[in-house]
Order: C-alpha cells, then sequence, then structure tokens
C-alpha cells in the first residue's frame, strides 16, 4: 500500500487530501482539508503557518509521497509570484521531511481524473465523488488536492500509468 499526501497550493487557500493506493482501482480516501491563512498576516507569517501545517498533516498521516500542483503564470505576475513564494515554501517543509516529490500540471491532473484536460471543477468533483465513494463532495480547493493525489497514483503507481510511463519514454 502507498500513502500519498496531494497538494493545492495556495497563499490563502491550500488544498490537501490523503489517498490510500494498493493496486489498479483500489484506492481509499483517508483525510483532505483546506489550510488558511490568515488575511491580515505579510507573507513571510502566511508561508510560515503553510510549511508548518503542511509538515503537522504529514506527521500525523505519514505520507510515502507527496504530489503537489504546479504552478501557472497568469496574467497578474505580483499574484503568481506570491503563490510560487507560498509553494516554495511547501516543497521547503515536504523536503525537510525527506518525502519524495511529484509535480503535475492542471492540464495532466484533469485529464488523468476525468479523462478531458479542460474539465471544469465540478467535473472533477464528481469524478472524486464516483472514484473514492465520498458521502459528500469535497471543498473545491481539498477536492483539487484529492485529484492531485489521485492523479499522481494514476500516473506511477498503477499499471496503466508504468505502460504509459515506459511508453513515452520510449518514444523520446
Amino acid at each position: 500500500m502507498m500513502r500519498i499526501l496531494g497538494i493545492d497550493p495556495g497563499s490563502r487557500y491550500t488544498g490537501f487530501g490523503v489517498i490510500d493506493f494498493s493496486g489498479f482501482n483500489h484506492y481509499s480516501y483517508v483525510v483532505s482539508g483546506v489550510i488558511k491563512t490568515n488575511p491580515k498576516d505579510n507573507l513571510p507569517l502566511k508561508i510560515h503557518t503553510l510549511a508548518t501545517s503542511v509538515q503537522e498533516i504529514i506527521d500525523t498521516y505519514r505520507p510515502d509521497e507527496v504530489a503537489i500542483e504546479q504552478v501557472f503564470i497568469n496574467i497578474n505576475s505580483a499574484a503568481s509570484l506570491v503563490l510560487g513564494q507560498a509553494r516554495g515554501g511547501i516543497l521547503t517543509a515536504v523536503s525537510l521531511k525527506e518525502i519524495p516529490i511529484h509535480e503535475y500540471t492542471a492540464l495532466q491532473v484533469k485529464k488523468a481524473v476525468v479523462g478531458n484536460g479542460k474539465a471544469s471543477k465540478e467535473q472533477v468533483q464528481h469524478m472524486l465523488v464516483n472514484m473514492l465513494k465520498l458521502s459528500a463532495i469535497p471543498a473545491a480547493d481539498a477536492a483539487d488536492a484529492i485529484a492531485v493525489a489521485l492523479t499522481h497514483s494514476l500516473k506511477t503507481l498503477s499499471p496503466a500509468g508504468k505502460v504509459f510511463s515506459s511508453y513515452k519514454k520510449e518514444a523520446l
């Protein structure tokens, strides 16, 4: 069994989701939630909150691997810079725990979970409820984090993902 922590980074709201994966189509939901920073805090305090919270989640749930969503550059370069710094703080917190980190774009996550890289958040949430047999729809940021964890299991740990990965390597 492999325990995966998925992270959807943000400077105000960072989603996290933990799943257990024990083979093709054998997923178990463990926990998910959202780390909220204080909007009145300066950026270093927000990064401190994110980093310590992520380390507490790691200490509590003991993931074997971490999957995190990559940052996309948006029109507002200042917002992208802040998001990148928050993500850097999270990556540092994880790397200090010496856990392997894997990165996925939003397009890769949507494609893996829904089959469509342009899927809506609602479509992703719907698939998560079905795939993990959840009793309720998770909050948007938490759902994104669960989807990142699920993507990692689908892309690298399932038999289909291994075939896909080896095919891509051979094609290069």
